[in-house]
This record gives C-alpha cells, structure tokens and sequence, in this order.
C-alpha cells in the first residue's frame, strides 16, 4: 500500500467533497432542504460546525482511499475506471442501501432522501475517478 497516495487521495476527495456539497447542498439545491417537514438545526449553527464537518469529511476520505488500497488488486478496471468501479460499489453498499428506506422510518420528505441518493452516486463516481487517478500500485 502506498500510503503517501492514500494521504494525498484523502486530502483531494475531502477538499472536492467540502466544495461539491457547499455548491449543491449550500447553493444549487439548496431548496430541497426547505422541503416539509424541516428537521434541520438553523443555518448559524451550522455554519459553526464548519470545522467538525471538514474534519469527518477528511475522515470518511481517508477511510474511503484507505479501503481502495486495501482492495486495490480485486477491483475491476484499471486507473480512473478502477476508481469509478469502486465508487459504484461503495455507492451501492452504502448511501444507496442505506439512504432509501429512511422516509420508512423517519420523519423526512422522499424529495431528500431521493436527492441525496442521487447527489451521492455523482460525487462518489467523481471521487473514484479521483481517486483512481491519483491511487496507482505501480
């Protein structure tokens, strides 16, 4: 394992990641989370919890180049395509599987949950394309 690389990827995915959620969540598609009903803390505070937020960003990066590299050689594909196939199948594992019941259990409008599945499969092929180019073996 390279860890050099899997510092360098986390770092990269954290700061897309902090970025690609401030413009969709924070601006573009910011409408969605006035959808009834509101279950979100105001905006002031979470704009102080800014740091906390970057730092379990940078975490669930590290974690996420961290098992790339643990799985690297049983990944299909290679580069940038290696990175995409591995997104999709954290994707599916994780926020797809995990995401989609929650208007089933929870208090929360479909349109959110239906975003954030979507808005996760983006960013998580883009940061497998990241990933893949940045991550090499060889």
């Amino acid at each position: 394992m390279k860890t050099k690389r899997v510092l360098l990827s986390a770092i990269v995915l954290s700061i897309f990641s902090f970025l690609y959620a401030g413009l969709t969540c924070g601006h573009f598609f910011k409408w969605v989370y006035e959808i009834e009903p509101i279950i979100w803390i105001p905006e002031a505070e979470m704009m102080a919890n800014m740091p906390a937020m970057f730092g379990i960003t940078f975490l669930m990066a590290l974690f996420f180049s961290l098992v790339y590299a643990i799985l690297y050689k049983g990944i299909p594909g290679t580069g940038v395509r290696k990175g995409i196939n591995y997104a999709f199948f954290m994707w599916l594992v994780g926020p797809f599987l995990g995401m989609a019941g929650m208007p089933l259990y929870m208090t929360i409008s479909w349109t959110v949950v239906i975003y954030w599945v979507v808005s996760f499969l983006v960013s998580m092929l883009i940061q497998g394309a990241l990933l893949g180019a940045i991550y090499k073996e060889k």
